[in-house]
Order: C-alpha cells, then sequence, then structure tokens
C-alpha cells in the first residue's frame, strides 16, 4: 500500500510547495480536489482540459517529486433539488471526468448526492428513518426518480472517458451513507461505483467499518481510501445519540469528533482495518484527510504520517514457505 493525502488541508499553498510538503514527510501519493467541497486550489480544471503544456508540467511537478496522482476528487450535490447547485456539481463532475482521461486518472472520489423529498421541494432531504409511511415513499421516489436514473447516466459518460471507478464516500446526509446502499447503488447502476472508504464515518453510526471492509471487499467494491479517526464522546451519545446537530465547533458538547489518525481510535483498531484491507485485496492508496479541530494542521498531519507509517504493509506478502 502507499500513503497519501488529500490535499485541501494544504490549499493555502501553492502547488508545488503542497507537493514538497507531502514529499518532505515521505508519502508517495496525492489525492487531489477539482472542485465541489474540496475546492480547486491545487487543480483546476478549465486551466488543465485540453493544454498540453499545462498538463506536463502538473505531470513533471509530481514525477519530480516521486507522487502519483491517486485520485481526482469532485464531492458535490449533483442531486440537489436547486437546479443551479445541482447543474453546476455536474459540470464539475464532467469536467472531471474529462480531466482523469487526459491525464490517466482511473478514480474519482465524489459522494453520491441528496435530492430533496419531492419534485417541488428546494433543500435536500435526508431520510433516517421508515416511518411514519411518507419517509418510505420519500425514500422510493429518491432513489427511483433521482439517484438511479441521474448514476446510470452519469456512468454512461465515464465509460465514454474511460474511468473505471467512482469511489463514493460513504457520509451521512447523502443517499449512500453506508455499504448497504453503496451496493445498491452499484448494483443498479454497474460495477463502475465503488467506495472511498473512510472508517469515521461509519465508526459514529455504529458501523463495524473491519466487517464493512469484508463486506465490500467481497464485491471488490473498495476503490480508495480515506484515513480519517473520530472519537465517540460516550456520555454525550447516551444522552443524545449520534444524529448530533451540534456545530462541529463546539466540541465539548458533540457526541463525536473528527480525530487525526490514533486519536480516536488505537492501534490496533487501525491495524486491524489494514489487515482487513489487505485480506480483500486492496493494494492502492490509503489517503489522510485531516479534520481534526483539535489540533494544528501540521502537528494533525505529521501525527497522521507517523502512526501509518508505522502501521502500513509496504511489500506484498512472501508465499506461505511453512506450510
Amino acid at each position: 500500500m502507499k500513503l497519501g493525502v488529500f490535499t485541501p488541508l494544504f490549499q493555502q499553498l501553492s502547488f508545488e510547495a503542497m507537493l514538497e510538503q507531502v514529499a518532505a514527510h515521505g508519502l508517495e501519493a496525492v489525492e487531489i480536489g477539482t472542485g465541489g467541497y474540496p475546492g480547486n486550489s491545487h487543480c483546476k480544471p478549465e486551466i488543465l482540459l485540453h493544454n498540453q503544456s499545462e498538463q506536463e508540467h502538473f505531470k513533471k511537478a509530481l514525477r519530480d517529486r516521486n507522487l502519483i496522482l491517486s485520485a481526482l476528487s469532485c464531492h458535490g450535490n449533483p442531486l440537489h433539488p436547486d437546479a443551479t447547485i445541482a447543474e453546476r456539481d455536474h459540470h464539475t463532475f464532467i469536467q472531471t471526468l474529462q480531466l482523469a482521461s487526459e491525464l490517466g486518472v482511473e478514480c474519482i472520489c465524489l459522494f453520491s448526492g441528496c435530492p430533496g423529498g419531492s419534485p417541488t421541494d428546494t433543500m435536500p432531504n435526508w431520510v433516517t428513518c421508515a416511518w411514519p409511511p411518507e419517509y418510505s415513499t420519500v425514500l422510493k421516489w429518491q432513489w427511483e426518480e433521482r439517484a438511479i436514473p441521474y448514476w446510470q447516466k452519469a456512468v454512461a459518460e465515464a465509460r465514454k472517458y474511460g474511468i473505471t471507478k467512482l469511489a463514493f464516500e460513504m457520509h451521512p446526509g447523502f443517499l449512500v451513507y453506508n455499504p448497504e446502499a453503496l451496493l445498491r447503488l452499484r448494483n443498479a447502476v454497474g460495477p463502475e461505483i465503488g467506495a472511498n472508504f473512510d472508517p469515521s464515518h461509519l465508526w459514529w453510526q455504529g458501523i463495524d467499518p473491519v466487517e464493512a471492509i469484508r463486506f465490500l471487499g467481497q464485491e471488490k467494491a473498495i476503490f480508495h481510501f480515506h484515513a480519517k479517526d473520530v472519537a465517540i464522546d460516550n456520555r454525550n451519545r447516551s444522552i443524545k445519540g449520534v444524529l448530533d446537530t451540534t456545530p462541529y465547533t463546539d466540541i465539548a458538547k458533540r457526541s463525536w469528533t473528527f480525530r487525526t489518525v490514533g486519536y480516536g481510535h488505537g492501534e490496533n483498531a487501525w491495524k486491524s482495518i489494514i489487515s482487513a484491507l489487505q485480506i480483500c485485496g486492496y493494494d492502492y492508496v490509503v489517503s489522510i484527510e485531516h479534520e481534526d479541530p483539535m489540533v494544528s494542521i501540521d502537528e494533525g498531519f505529521t501525527k497522521a504520517v507517523q502512526f501509518l507509517q508505522g502501521i502500513l504493509f509496504k511489500e506484498a506478502p512472501t508465499t506461505i514457505w511453512w506450510a
């Protein structure tokens, strides 16, 4: 496996200064945003698309530092009931497909999106329960009338550009927020749908990441991996549960908080995750995502690098010579 980083945490740096920072920490890969929620501070499709000289400069900067581009990321909501927002995020997705094709990148990281609850809604509606019965009606409509038709067309576009891996982050607030929902979309649309597996979003929902890796791994549906941790505040969770709308800045009152790797779950938990990835045949990039509000960017990033460098498998396993 290769250790990399999702680069929006260094958005204040220029592209080459960011690469210098990454290379100086001994990493091997970068995942770069092209728009949507991650922004595009290090990769602007409108500049790079169909521009051979700019693309060569971009690729040379990576080569000179022995870095690979693990994925382009355009997390947004192309299913948004506001047509202006939906079209903006769809446009970013199409540009990202085109750029990935021109740069030779197979994987795009993104969200599934979330529609409204009806054709007249103006805001997304994330359904979290099956009753009263109108919620089930809303969910059926969202999948059958919005999500599946959109992603069927989107995958057809991806095939045109030779992109084989659309890696969805299973994120609450969107239709695909757990492994079951991911496979529902994959089964309806095609094998180009898979996971950008981020255990932090699963842990706080009560999902076991190791079992989730086994569940998706048997379908060969893990395309990319985000290394991000989460700490559960059991005192707050015992009162409020995990569907917590407390602002991320009010840490003392939250049921859970994103943390630097190793500060929510210990080394044994992360070793079990890496081993599960190894068992299911994942041999690609572990991409650090820093969203810890309790430490600085540089310190959180550095501690995540140090932690993961000690537990990642860097070599292929040998044959079992003792049996």
